[in-house]
């Protein structure tokens, strides 16, 4: 069973439980924008289904309200932030605009940010870079978060270490590569755990190396509305694409992780996301404007191939998130149940009005 909430209060309901949390009008805005977004664009596994998540955090001293980056290195084309442990939502944006500010004076520009509370989708940043005509390219990887065996093996070794690329449309949306190097992402699992679309047959791996989709295999036993927690399952998520995949995980660990200074991930670290971006302006590298018509060429190429299945279509990237944020603008954000509930039992957690939670579920 689901709830379906519009999108406009669904990201009020979020802002108003970080605030009652502590986090400023300006950060609580932020947050419960990102996160319905992330579920506008069928991204729900980075969406308000980390309210609990964020909230515990919050508690634990994992992720510091109200956060304002420090630079730490600062040359014309590249900056090296310190998040500080900030809400992903705060600090993730702010390094971004700073290597957009570098990339529009100079053509070019390279951010590394470390220390980041969880930064949700990366998607996100992508599509600030687009909005000032930039391509971007995002090296992600989650210190402290152990989930995915490399290829041909079992045991855990990267984070799920997404990676992401930006490419601006004049008069159009981005085109927006945005995955994690695992089969599913971990939210995606969490989803499922919950009520929500189930993970493919071979996502998990267990012990034994036999394949699985069964979420207990990554966060062992757990009640219906209760927390996950991760460290407590026996198996593994795997990672996409066998041997490419797995390589394109250890180079996100190594540039996300390693290069930025967050450190590629292991067990007993502290949370936080480290990030390696680029910034490229077409305008500066093409001149003569060679770039945004090819795109609009080769992107139609592409989509002429004829589909496999008939009445289907050939996607580019970004296209099904176009697709389904307009029909759950239209429609609604649909929720598990588990989910719902949990949502409501970490809003009276935070010390929200029980008037304001009743007047969100009807």
């Amino acid at each position: 069973m689901t709830v379906t909430i519009p999108a406009e209060s669904l990201s009020d309901f979020v802002r108003d439980i970080f605030a009652a949390a502590g986090c400023s009008a300006a950060e609580s805005t932020r947050i419960g924008k990102y996160l319905v977004e992330a579920n506008l664009t069928g991204h729900d596994s980075h969406g308000v289904i980390r309210v609990p998540r964020y909230l515990q955090m919050l508690r634990d001293k994992a992720i510091v309200a109200d956060a304002t980056v420090e630079v730490v290195v600062d040359t014309p084309v590249l900056a090296v932030v310190d998040g500080k442990y900030g809400f992903g939502q705060t600090v993730g944006p702010q390094a971004v605009q700073i290597g957009i500010g570098k990339c529009k004076k100079m053509g070019l520009a390279a951010i590394a940010l470390r220390n980041a509370g969880h930064t949700g989708r990366t998607g996100d940043f992508a599509e600030m870079a687009a909005a000032e005509g930039l391509v971007s390219v995002h090296f992600v990887n989650a210190r402290g978060s152990v989930l995915v065996a490399p290829y041909a093996g079992v045991d855990r070794r990267f984070s799920t270490a997404p990676y992401c690329v930006g490419i601006p449309r004049p008069g159009q949306p981005p085109l927006v590569l945005d995955f994690a190097t695992s089969i599913v992402a971990e939210g995606k699992v969490l989803v499922a755990s919950q009520g929500g679309k189930k993970i493919p047959g071979d996502a998990l791996i267990g012990p034994d190396g036999a394949p699985s989709a069964d979420p207990h295999l990554l966060y062992g036993d757990y009640t219906p509305d209760g927390p996950r927690h991760h460290r407590q399952g026996k198996g593994a998520i795997r990672a996409f694409g066998e041997h490419k995949g797995s390589g394109l995980a250890f180079m996100c660990e190594l540039l996300g992780g390693a290069l930025t200074g967050n450190g590629a991930t292991q067990d007993g670290q502290r949370f936080a996301n480290g990030m390696f971006s680029f910034f490229v302006d077409p305008r500066v590298v093409d001149p003569s404007n060679f770039f945004d018509p090819e795109v609009a060429r080769y992107t139609e190429a592409v989509k002429s191939s004829r589909p496999a299945a008939p009445g289907s279509d050939v996607l580019v990237p970004g296209e099904p998130e176009i697709r389904t944020r307009a029909q759950r603008t239209a429609d609604g954000v649909p929720l598990p149940d588990d989910t719902w509930a949990s949502i409501v039992g970490a809003a009276r957690t935070a010390g929200l009005d029980e008037r304001r939670i009743q007047q969100a579920t009807q």
